[in-house]
């Protein structure tokens, strides 16, 4: 961790594969309520090899939002794994 940098309290993982269309509403939800709390979080997001527009779309999130980080496995390993 940088010196500039505030701890992260609370890391919330959620595993995606082809989830596309929901990331949109995902992100709505969570980070309205990670807000709220009036903590430092982040979210790691972990895309498990999705063959859809996931990546891409989680790459966008974290271009807006540093607090989201993206995990990108290299083929689809499953929720458990991921």
């Amino acid at each position: 961790m940088l010196s500039n940098q505030i701890p992260v309290k609370i890391s919330v993982v959620v595993p995606l594969y082809n989830e596309e269309e929901n990331i949109d509403a995902l992100f709505r939800r969570l980070l309205a309520v990670l807000e709220t709390i009036n903590t430092s979080y982040e979210v790691v997001c972990v895309n498990d090899g999705s063959r859809d527009n996931t990546l891409k779309n989680l790459v966008e999130y974290h271009q807006r939002y540093p607090q989201i980080k993206v995990v990108n496995l290299s083929r689809n390993f499953g929720k458990d794994i991921a």
